[in-house]
């Protein structure tokens, strides 16, 4: 069986207001830090798929020019 606790409804108060800007003011530098980090790693995902990717490009070149070289020898 489940109950329900019914939540008055109230509207926020100057004090509230000040309660949640507080709150928010002594997290801003975690807040900041846990984006720094976020945007840290994407970079370095970035930067590891664009090392795989001219890894890749230069091992189509190199079949290309092994292709073009047979199809001289032949």
């Amino acid at each position: 069986m489940t109950t329900t606790q019914q939540v008055s409804s109230r509207t926020l108060t100057q004090s509230d207001l000040k309660l949640v800007n507080d709150i928010i003011y002594k997290s801003a530098d975690d807040i900041c830090v846990s984006i720094a980090r976020s945007f840290e790693r994407m970079e370095e995902r970035i930067e590891a798929m664009e090392s795989r990717l001219y890894s890749r490009f230069a091992d189509i070149e190199d079949l290309l020019k092994i292709a073009n070289k047979l199809e001289q020898g032949n």
